[in-house]
């Protein structure tokens, strides 16, 4: 995962944040990493204007500046303001529009290539659970119930929660009788995944406000109130 979204940064020059789990992240698994002649490595589009007439934050293809190695004789001004081609700050609305806009439709014309999640027994079920991080681990037992108590459940893993998989979970909401979400906070995901229904299905938010997972007890008896 971590390779395709580092070529695709490089690539669209687009902004990849991981969504760091604080439970996964205390946990030890192994990690495979393959050998470096079959990582497939994509190089930035550097920059062919002459000495003088580089801009750094000039829009190019895709949206992306062209970039330049420090010690390759450009000149250019690095800061954390909204700033000008240059890089020097200009504090002003209408380049904070243009560049707070430029960066978010980095992200949203690229969506398709972006969003990511796995499924698993989507076909055909009644209820699908949606979640990500540590709680699709500690869903999975109440999945599991559920499937042996009778009933067809589906899961959606979320890999990427931005952009949202909308197209997806309105498909699914078309198709089942109720979605739910467990996640690990009061319902800012959850929020999205009822919008994307649109009314299509019963929706239902298992929440958690942190400091344990959550108890698969609570979890399975949400699959089965969901169901009916």
């Amino acid at each position: 995962m971590a390779i395709d979204a580092f070529n695709l940064a490089e690539t669209y020059r687009v902004p990849v944040f991981f969504m760091m789990d604080e439970c996964v992240g205390h946990m030890t698994e192994r990690v495979d990493i393959p050998p470096a002649d079959q990582i497939e490595i994509v190089e930035r589009r550097m920059t062919t204007k002459p000495k003088g007439e580089y801009l750094p934050y000039e829009v190019g293809e895709n949206m992306v500046p062209d970039m330049t190695k420090a010690g390759d004789g450009h000149r250019f001004h690095v800061t954390g303001l909204t700033h000008d081609v240059r890089g020097y700050p200009v504090i002003n609305a209408e380049a904070q529009h243009e560049k707070v806009t430029r960066i978010v439709d980095k992200i949203r014309k690229q969506a398709d290539r972006i969003i990511r999640y796995e499924e698993d027994q989507v076909d055909g079920a009644d209820v699908v659970l949606v979640s990500y991080g540590i709680t699709y681990r500690v869903a999975q037992r109440a999945i599991e119930r559920a499937r042996a108590d009778g009933v067809k459940v589906g899961s959606m893993r979320l890999i990427v929660c931005w952009p949202f998989p909308e197209q997806r979970i309105r498909e699914l909401a078309g198709k089942v009788k109720a979605l739910v979400m467990p996640e690990m906070n009061l319902g800012q995901m959850y929020f999205e995944m009822e919008r994307c229904a649109a009314a299509q299905c019963p929706t239902r938010l298992v929440p958690h406000a942190g400091g344990t997972v959550h108890d698969p007890e609570v979890i399975y008896r949400a699959i089965m109130e969901a169901v009916r």
